[in-house]
């Protein structure tokens, strides 16, 4: 463990890609379409990922990797089991965050909301979008349970694409969620740690803005 200390502690750098000197609109969402796209154009690796945190009934955190697919009505949609643990998580607690980090760049936002699930059509429309592939692993994998051997899922897999040889249908306990933004922070990684955090708060106008100390 001494050399890994020893490899961090050696590991400064400076942050200069940018900065928020100037906020460029007074809407989150907007200012979030402009990084993510400059992410995706930069060649940013999985520019859409981004970390989930939830809070289980026992107000104990996990945090895990999804992928952001859209924004409707201005909220953020991702889609997963919902009988896994996040599922589980989301349906005693609907309190969420989203953490994208775009390293290139130096940036990252912060997104805490409310978490709810789509409607069904709008599942079953993205589902039949998914490579084969994928749907018939949401068949297979009882996601987050507990599994002795490997061969167990790859058994159910074989046994889903023969019962499934044509149209796959979506599982009843796989959809998507959407999340209701109540706040943004937009931080750029500035000079000597002085980085540029910027915080968005819905209000009953619209959106508060102001900056944070770094």
């Amino acid at each position: 463990m001494k050399d890994i200390i020893e490899i961090f502690r050696d590991g400064h750098h400076e942050f200069e890609k940018g900065n928020l000197d100037k906020i460029p609109s007074n809407s989150p969402f907007e200012l979030f379409e402009i990084w993510i796209k400059e992410a995706f154009d930069s060649g940013e690796l999985e520019s859409n990922a981004f970390v989930l945190s939830t809070v289980n009934q026992d107000n104990i955190p996990s945090s895990r990797i999804v992928y952001f697919k859209d924004v409707v009505e201005k909220q953020f949609v991702f889609y997963t089991n919902y009988s896994s643990s996040k599922g589980q998580d989301i349906a005693s607690n609907e309190n969420v965050s989203m953490l994208f980090f775009w390293p290139k760049a130096a940036r990252q936002i912060q997104i805490k909301g409310k978490c709810t699930k789509v409607s069904a059509e709008m599942s079953d429309v993205y589902f039949s979008s998914r490579p084969r592939g994928s749907q018939i692993g949401a068949w297979a994998s009882n996601q987050s349970e507990i599994l002795s051997e490997r061969s167990e899922l790859e058994k159910r897999l074989n046994d889903y694409e023969t019962k499934f040889p044509n149209k796959v249908p979506r599982p009843d306990d796989w959809g998507g969620y959407q999340i209701e933004p109540l706040s943004f922070e937009f931080w750029q990684g500035r000079k000597s740690r002085l980085h540029d955090r910027v915080q968005f708060d819905k209000s009953e106008n619209g959106w508060d803005v102001y900056r944070k100390n770094p």
